[in-house]
């Protein structure tokens, strides 16, 4: 088939899926429009896509889930027999059910998710973890898939012909966890507001920009990534205890894994 066009609809709270997907996406030869969901307004318009497109979506992987704000936005995106590509960012635990969670997003919006792959990024939240990931050799592997899904592609004449790939996971999903670190604002904070306007959940007031909604937060650590002046932070003695058991658990190298429909 032809593709005319090549999309990347994207969740990255602190950049990392940004960069994974970065990888994949600078392998395939069209130029790529991105459309970043990560603070994306509730009001603004769905994007629609047609079937000589390409559209990759990219998003994180928060205790085996993709957030639910990523896939609330990616369900606002419309496809018509859409060739798309899922990429599923996690943290060298596990993803879980956050591919299998992606896919019944995009098939039940139109599209048709032939290839999917769960990159390894640094650990947002744990210090220590995949430091530098996604590196070269995870890259080379991102732009090889790359070029498989694209010669898939010209194999067929349209994307009905195309195969969904079987991934792991579980229905129902696996419940959000309770994350109990929520970046605060320190004496630091001279409420430029930045924070507030870079929330994906909305848990910081723009009138309040130094206070958080610990119901709201996710723990994505957006606010902590954007602030120009280091004033906000996690509880750095409960996060090293934390950090010190979950390296323990979850310190070794994990390679990505790709999917493809046959």
């Amino acid at each position: 088939m032809n593709i005319t066009k090549l999309s990347v609809v994207f969740f990255s709270a602190t950049g990392r899926t940004h960069k994974a997907a970065e990888a994949f996406v600078k392998a395939l030869p069209l130029p790529a429009q991105w459309l970043d969901v990560t603070s994306r307004p509730a009001q603004e318009e769905p994007a629609s896509f047609g079937p000589d497109e390409l559209v990759v979506f990219a998003a994180p992987v928060y205790g085996g889930r993709i957030p639910a704000a990523a896939a609330q936005r990616f369900a606002g995106m419309q496809g018509s027999h859409t060739p798309a590509v899922l990429l599923a960012v996690f943290g060298n635990r596990d993803y879980d059910d956050a591919l299998l969670e992606m896919q019944d997003i995009a098939l039940g919006k139109g599209f048709v998710p032939f290839a999917c792959a769960a990159p390894v990024a640094e650990h947002s939240l744990m210090p220590g973890i995949a430091v530098g990931r996604p590196d070269g050799q995870d890259a080379q592997k991102l732009a090889d898939f790359a070029q498989q899904i694209w010669q898939a592609l010209q194999q067929v004449a349209s994307a009905q012909a195309l195969s969904i790939p079987a991934v792991k996971g579980n229905r129902p999903y696996r419940g959000y966890p309770s994350i109990p670190f929520k970046p605060e604002a320190s004496k630091a904070c001279v409420q430029c507001g930045l924070c507030a306007r870079s929330c994906p959940v909305g848990a910081i007031a723009l009138e309040h920009p130094n206070q958080t909604d610990k119901t709201r937060c996710i723990s994505c650590m957006r606010c902590v990534s954007v602030c120009p002046h280091g004033a906000r932070d996690v509880n750095k003695l409960l996060l090293a205890a934390a950090g010190k058991v979950f390296a323990l658990k979850f310190g070794a190298r994990k390679e990505p894994e790709f999917f493809i429909g046959k």
